[in-house]
């Protein structure tokens, strides 16, 4: 990474960063007049926790050891609250949740009908457990990602958890699993929010396709 990619990365998540708005439906979300990346995974994956390590706060989204408690579309600013320059989405998290069936259908919809009509969002993080590996419902993500022809890339969570040679297995698993799909981002993110392991390389990452899409 760069000096220069490394500073534009660092000043982008050091500024203002502030809860925007839950979205319970998709007449509650915000105009789609920021550039957005999104996070998603399955529940308990820690999107929470990584969204609060990599904007540097304690508790910018709420953590929980209840899987499925992340019920919305939530969305954080970064920047000046008039004129953020970059807004985080936290998507609700899939594969299990306590709530009625017809609650998550509900949150199921939400989701899909995002990710095919947002204009301004960027790229999906889908978040993967490095002591897990991928599930079925992550596969199912993919293919709803492929579908919407939405940018999507894995970052690996936990990774402090596993062994180097765990890890890199899941990483080589991961690209033989991605190696076909039309709208995957090939570069694969292991992190760690406890230690701060490859979270200068996630926020490089965001700050590059703010660059490139002139942001």
């Amino acid at each position: 990474m760069s000096e220069d990619r490394e500073e534009e990365a660092r000043k982008l998540f050091s500024g203002p960063v502030a809860f925007r708005l839950s979205a319970p439906t998709l007449d509650d979300l915000p105009a789609p007049d920021v550039p957005e990346i999104a996070f998603a995974g399955r529940s308990n994956v820690g999107k929470s926790s990584l969204l609060n390590a990599l904007t540097n706060r304690n508790s910018l989204a709420r953590t929980s050891n209840t899987p499925g408690r992340t019920q919305t579309v939530n969305f954080f600013a970064l920047g000046a609250t008039e004129a953020p320059r970059l807004r985080l989405v936290d998507m609700p998290g899939y594969g299990y949740a306590v709530a009625a069936k017809d609650k998550i259908a509900a949150w199921s919809s939400l989701m899909q009908d995002f990710l095919r009509g947002r204009r301004t969002l960027l790229r999906v993080f889908v978040l993967i457990d490095a002591r897990h590996g991928l599930k079925p419902q992550d596969v199912e993500m993919f293919e709803l990602l492929d579908r919407a022809a939405v940018s999507y890339q894995i970052i690996l969570t936990k990774a402090d958890a596993v062994k180097p040679a765990e890890l890199s297995r899941c990483v080589a698993e991961t690209e033989t699993a991605l190696a076909r799909r039309p709208a995957a981002f090939p570069e694969i993110i292991a992190v760690s929010s406890y230690e701060g392991l490859g979270l200068d390389t996630l926020r490089a990452s965001v700050a590059r396709l703010l660059a490139e899409h002139g942001a």
